[in-house]
């Protein structure tokens, strides 16, 4: 998950908290943060931009299998 979004999405959780709290609200987002990082990094998340990538590399991947079954099918 890209850093600002997730540090929007921290925001706008503590938004919900109630304004006279600022030192409670500081807490809760150093601990939500923490929380959610090590809940991103557990389930393994990765970039657009990463899968883009396997995507492209695996449809190639597939591409050169078809082609050799395809030769080996004619012999």
């Amino acid at each position: 998950m890209d850093k600002s979004r997730l540090k929007e999405l921290i925001d706008s959780i503590s938004d919900m908290l109630p304004s006279n709290t600022s030192d409670m609200k500081k807490d809760f987002k150093d601990n939500l943060k923490i929380l959610l990082n090590d809940y991103l990094r557990k389930v393994d998340v990765v970039t657009r931009e990463e899968f883009d990538v396997q995507s492209s590399v695996l449809a190639k991947t597939r591409k050169k299998l078809d082609d050799l079954e395809d030769k080996l099918s004619q012999k």
